[in-house]
């Protein structure tokens, strides 16, 4: 038998159902969802624009395959993305922390990169080996910087404090010493899918040996009438969390439609108050995102939680500095690894933090090592 199934109509799904089936294989996906596209899905809304339902997807690698096989899908229009952060007294600087984000903070007036990195050095907060992620940030920009930018969105986001968390997450953050304001300056590929990427995944699932089923929630024993299952579900949900629970934060969406707004190309602005919000989205600042002038503009505002305060919505693996919650992951990993036809993948099958590149490059290297194995 060589028909496999796939639960999961997200990145990780779609790679491996698209990767088996030009392979041979009949794949059958299936997602709980109403959707297909994951956390990806978009849409066009009431006021013309199109929104991403699950927040911004971004998309940018340094892995000149995976976005040569997303590029076989549909067309893509590059997009170099830009955040500003929202002072308390309504200045908006530039994020992650650059020169200029220095000089508007502290009042300084400082020219040159070595004139910047200096001035970090002197605020920094001596601590040779930071055990933290708290402690990372206060050993690289000091406490003013840290106490400003990460530490209310750290509570707010993870509902933990900083220096709970594992280094890893703040790490991933550039801090520069010039004023470039570019997101994620090093990786080479950067665009959106010009058609959005509902419109991607409807191309990647449209193959002959591939049926897709919405609202169907995977049950255990479903597997049995195929030869594999490659299962993006959470991996502690299929287990019945018989060894604990792995934590995941989730974000609420709040959306608004404003007809008048000041004219900028920021899409993305993040909170520094304590409030419970982190970031504004504008969709109308995202190539290829304004479908249709209405004269209205949408905004999508971000409420992080825990995901069983939202309807079980797991976004982010909760990543602390004790590693408690990776070694349970690799108690469950253990008793997957019995388990004779199926594999977990994606971001909650591995519990993992994962961009979308990292999703696509760790699938499309699973499928195929699935497929050499299989002659």
């Amino acid at each position: 038998m060589r028909a496999v199934l796939v639960v999961g109509a997200g990145f990780a799904g779609a790679v491996y159902a698209r990767t088996l089936a030009e392979a041979g294989y009949t794949v059958h996906v299936i997602d709980q969802r109403d959707h297909i596209g994951g956390n990806a899905f978009d849409f066009v809304d009431a006021n013309g624009i199109r929104v991403h339902r699950y927040g911004p997807h971004l998309f940018h690698t340094n892995v000149a395959p995976v976005f040569a096989w997303l590029q076989r899908f549909g067309r893509w229009t590059p997009y170099r993305h830009r955040v500003r952060a929202i002072l308390p007294d309504g200045r908006l600087v530039p994020l992650p922390v650059n020169l200029d984000t220095i000089n508007l903070v502290f009042g300084e007036a400082l020219a040159t990169d070595a004139e910047a990195e200096a001035f970090l050095r002197r605020i920094a907060v001596p601590i040779a080996e930071p055990r933290n992620a708290g402690e990372h940030l206060r050993a690289r920009i000091g406490d003013v910087l840290t106490d400003l930018f990460f530490r209310p969105y750290t509570r707010k986001m993870w509902g933990l404090e900083l220096e709970e968390m594992d280094a890893s997450i703040v790490r991933r953050l550039p801090i520069r010493f010039d004023s470039t304001d570019q997101y994620f300056p090093a990786d080479c590929y950067q665009a959106l899918p010009t058609d959005g990427y509902t419109a991607l995944f409807q191309v990647i699932f449209n193959h002959p040996a591939i049926t897709l089923q919405l609202e169907t929630t995977f049950v255990r024993g479903m597997e049995r009438n195929y030869s594999f299952c490659f299962n993006s579900m959470a991996i502690d949900a299929y287990f019945d969390h018989r060894l604990g629970d792995l934590p995941y934060r989730s974000l609420r969406f709040h959306s608004r439609t404003v007809s008048s707004w000041d004219r900028h190309d920021i899409s993305v602005r993040n909170y520094t108050d304590t409030g419970p919000f982190t970031r504004e989205a504008w969709w109308h600042c995202l190539p290829d995102h304004l479908v249709t002038e209405t004269g209205r503009r949408s905004v999508t505002v971000e409420e992080p939680c825990d995901y069983r305060q939202n309807n079980n919505e797991r976004y982010y693996p909760v990543k602390t500095a004790d590693g408690r919650y990776q070694t349970l992951y690799q108690e469950y990993r253990k008793l997957a690894e019995a388990l004779p036809n199926m594999t977990f993948i994606g971001r909650c099958g591995t519990y993992q933090y994962l961009d979308m590149d990292q999703v696509i490059n760790q699938s499309l290297a699973g499928a195929r090592r699935w497929l050499a194995a299989r002659g």
